[in-house]
């Protein structure tokens, strides 16, 4: 008898950890299925709330500039070109645009001293009207700080 305890004790010793085996390889395949199943909501489910406000947002807002015509700098010699800009401002809402309205006379009185001292070549391709455009922002901005405007868009450029 003895000998048969030894036996049934030996079988349940042998037993025992192929069943705290099963149990943490059920665990683990547990535990990560949930982070499967977290994962992918996070990455599928998780910003749907944010689109719907963004929709929500109010549009921008577009305050035309008067037209700008003015003559780029030449070499003594040179014919003189002239550059006809029609410009408006993106702003956030419609109370910008009349905290911005009275300062509107400096921001032409800007723009203009600046295109003056234009060449045509710094004119040339899409890299110069983005350098124009980035300027334009950047003086609007200062000249009605502390608020801003998002951007600066033409609607007309002519250089003749």
């Amino acid at each position: 008898m003895a000998g048969e305890d030894q036996a049934d004790e030996g079988a349940e010793g042998v037993a025992a950890p192929k069943s705290k085996r099963k149990l943490f390889m059920i665990a683990g395949v547990a535990v990560l299925t949930l982070l499967i199943a977290g994962g992918s909501w996070f990455f599928l489910f998780r910003g749907h709330g944010e689109e719907k406000q963004a929709e929500a947002a109010k549009p921008p807002v577009f305050m035309d500039v008067p037209e700008l015509l003015v003559n780029l700098a030449t070499q003594p010699g040179e014919r003189t070109q002239y550059l006809k800009v029609k410009v408006v401002l993106e702003v956030k809402d419609t109370p910008l645009v009349a905290q911005i309205q009275p300062t509107m006379p400096r921001v032409t009185d800007l723009f203009q001293t600046y295109l003056r001292e234009l060449r045509p070549t710094d004119l040339n391709g899409s890299i110069g009207l983005f350098r124009l455009k980035e300027e334009l922002t950047r003086r609007v901005n200062a000249a009605i700080s502390p608020s801003q405007v998002n951007a600066v868009l033409f609607k007309e450029i002519v250089i003749q």
